[in-house]
């Protein structure tokens, strides 16, 4: 069968890692021993201030720098369809697009206000040796001394800021800088989310429907086995109920409602009015 990209697009905690391992379980489907590729997609353009990185900006040598990635996984794994998971793309789909012209599509959302309740606590979270060291192995080396040096002072600003978070965290957008002095941690986490699913919709409908699959995170918990079906269809693969079953098993819909929870009355009351009206496009 011919060989196929996937790309998995969505906000950050909106059940991106969870749909990618889900994926990844079935035969014949790959990604990369990390969670994010973000250093691979930046590559050539890490001076670039932000992740809306524009199609412009795709090179031949950037290209096929890229291809070489995915055709990595594919050879090593033995791969007919390779899974690619970056929150932050889904501020550059165009760019993306440009790279990866025949990839498919799998947009998954969340409720913002959920996302929200788990992405401050990535913000403050402390340092995790080996998930950095899962990631560093795919850091290009000429880029490596520009990453060491950034993520060094993100977390000095960690330890000596007076709300302790990282200096950044999560798709950056242009604008950053202007947000994180202006807005408090729980509204930059809403905005966040905001640009991510509105940047990703906008690319999303310039594109034939038939390379994008849209569903909610709230949908695929609360019935896995159908949804994982529907995906199969739309990659056009097919496995056996056992694969399927396996797949999902530790598939859970206790996640949800636990972010607006958290985050009590008062404080959804001012996010809901920051980013309502995409809130409510989506159906929360």
């Amino acid at each position: 069968m011919r060989r196929q990209n996937v790309i998995i697009v969505g906000a950050p905690r909106s059940g991106t890692n969870m749909l990618r391992d889900v994926l990844c379980s079935l035969d014949g489907v790959e990604t990369w021993p990390c969670d994010e590729i973000n250093y691979i997609w930046r590559h050539g353009n890490i001076s670039f201030p932000s992740d809306e990185i524009p199609p412009s900006k795709v090179t031949a040598a950037l290209s096929e720098y890229i291809h070489r990635q995915f055709n990595w996984v594919a050879a090593k794994y033995g791969a007919h369809t390779v899974v690619e998971k970056t929150c932050a793309s889904s501020l550059r789909i165009p760019f993306v697009d440009k790279v990866l012209p025949d990839s498919k599509y799998i947009f998954i959302y969340r409720d913002g206000i959920d996302a929200v309740g788990s992405a401050r606590l990535r913000w403050t979270a402390t340092l995790d040796i080996p998930y950095l060291l899962e990631k560093v192995r795919f850091v290009p080396l000429l880029d490596l001394p520009v990453y060491a040096l950034r993520y060094f002072k993100s977390r000095l600003h960690r330890l000596t800021s007076s709300d302790k978070r990282l200096a950044f965290w999560g798709p950056i957008l242009h604008d950053m800088d202007e947000i994180l002095i202006n807005y408090t941690l729980n509204e930059v986490c809403a905005i966040q989310w905001q640009r991510c699913i509105e940047s990703a919709e906008n690319a999303f409908r310039e594109m034939p429907q038939d390379r994008v699959f849209r569903l909610s995170y709230e949908e695929f918990v609360s019935q896995p086995e159908l949804n994982l079906i529907n995906i199969a269809k739309f990659l056009s693969l097919e496995f056996d109920q056992q694969a399927i079953e396996k797949s999902i098993a530790k598939v859970s819909s206790e996640s949800v409602g636990k972010g607006r929870e958290a985050l009590g009355d008062s404080e959804v009351e001012v996010l809901e009015k920051l980013v309502g009206e995409t809130l409510g496009r989506y159906g929360y």
